[in-house]
């Protein structure tokens, strides 16, 4: 292994990383460690601010598990405005840029699409220091912005958005993506089949086990002993709404035993919070994101886990609060499209079930079989889905193929 002076060095380019607990960073955290481990030198470039909380500042600079940390300023105001986050993006590719065009030996960037130009920036210190891009696609744009009903697939900013996709994609030397889905999307757009890679992202599964209900120091804190919790994880995207599940809930105030829980953050939240100060119902609780140390209890006191996705967002995001469920082996309700990645997962492996995104009437009625469902019948689904984690999408089977992907090339550079 080759010392910190002589190691070739590995950029990444993050708006997010830990101990933020968008899943991004994360995940941004869990390749830099890989590669760190392989022998490489990793700076990471960041924001010094929480990503949904500004007021939380990360130190300007720090080693964390043998990866170089540097957090940039003025990159990160929160979500609150569009405008605001336009801003800290811009802030935060130009310093990108400045610092990035400086780092020694330098033999790749890592860019995803969050925040959406970040790869313009990953391109610029590329192009200036002859390194190669490894380009992490995590969702598509601008189709995430046509699907919401922000732009007209006819609009010229569409046009010359999907230009500079093109340019990013041919200038990559690697592409990863999430699944078939979001793979046929990109290969529409032009073919990179020679270096697309298919991979989902993992779950933090070093993080995670399953906590028994009884065990559940969060199942206490919250007064959950009794109830049969039905979750939602995660972001509270626009493509993946909340929505049927709140009005379901409301549909099921009658029984006493059922809560459902909404935890996290993002745009969506404020609609769990609007239903809970109109309606002040005695079945659905709000919290914020969980710290990632506490991970395993929060997603163990579910029984059951959901995911949604509208049908437009089908190959334009991907779910991946589906892969935390599963490490904790409970079964999984999608309020989401047939054929989709989730779709599959639940179809071809008999973890959960399915109904239509706006069909209140379906959830509600799956919601009370699932209640009344056999629990050795539950648990046998929630243990079918774990074994798919631990033999085929656990942290460390699929960082050890990213790693792979990341070397690619690499001995030339």
């Amino acid at each position: 292994m080759p010392s910190n002076s002589t190691a070739k060095t590995i950029l990444i380019l993050s708006q997010v990383y830990v101990p933020d607990p968008a899943s991004v960073g994360q995940h941004m955290a869990d390749v830099a460690t890989e590669m760190a481990r392989r022998g490489y030198r990793v700076v990471v470039l960041a924001a010094n601010r929480g990503y949904n909380d500004p007021s939380i500042k990360y130190p300007p600079s720090e080693v964390l598990d043998g990866v170089e940390v540097r957090r940039i300023p003025l990159s990160s105001f929160g979500k609150r405005s569009i405008p605001m986050r336009l801003l800290a993006s811009a802030s935060f590719l130009i310093q990108c840029v400045l610092r990035g065009v400086f780092t020694r030996r330098l033999a790749c960037v890592l860019v995803s699409t969050s925040p959406p130009m970040c790869s313009a920036a990953a391109l610029i210190i590329a192009a200036i220091r002859g390194a190669r891009v490894k380009y992490w696609v995590m969702d598509l744009n601008p189709d995430q912005m046509i699907a919401l009903g922000w732009i007209k697939a006819s609009s010229p900013i569409v046009k010359l958005f999907d230009w500079f996709n093109r340019i990013v994609l041919r200038r990559a030397s690697d592409i990863i993506t999430l699944d078939r889905f979001m793979a046929e999307r990109l290969l529409r757009k032009l073919d990179v089949s020679e270096k697309l890679h298919v991979m989902p992202p993992w779950p933090h599964d070093d993080h995670l086990e399953v906590v028994h209900h009884e065990d559940n120091p969060f199942r206490k804190e919250h007064n959950l002993q009794d109830k049969f919790v039905i979750m939602y994880s995660g972001n509270h995207g626009l493509t993946t709404p909340v929505t049927t599940v709140l009005q379901a809930a409301l549909r099921l105030q009658d029984d006493e035993r059922l809560l459902f829980m909404f935890i996290g953050g993002g745009h969506g939240k404020k609609e769990v919070e609007q239903v809970i100060a109109q309606h002040e119902p005695r079945n659905i609780v709000s919290l914020p994101y969980q710290p990632l140390s506490q991970l395993r209890y929060s997603l163990s006191a579910a029984d059951v886990h959901v995911v949604t996705m509208v049908q437009e967002a089908v190959g334009i995001v991907h779910p991946c609060k589906i892969y935390g469920a599963m490490a904790v082996a409970r079964p999984i309700l999608l309020v989401g499209p047939d054929p989709s990645h989730v779709a599959d997962l639940l179809r071809e492996d008999q973890i959960g079930w399915r109904v239509d995104h706006g069909d209140v009437e379906s959830a509600v009625r799956t919601i009370r079989l699932i209640t009344q469902a056999d629990p050795d019948q539950l648990a046998a689904m929630g243990q079918r889905a774990q074994r798919i984690v631990q033999h085929r999408l656990s942290k460390r089977k699929l960082c050890a193929a990213f790693g792979e992907v990341m070397e690619r090339g690499l001995d030339s550079a």
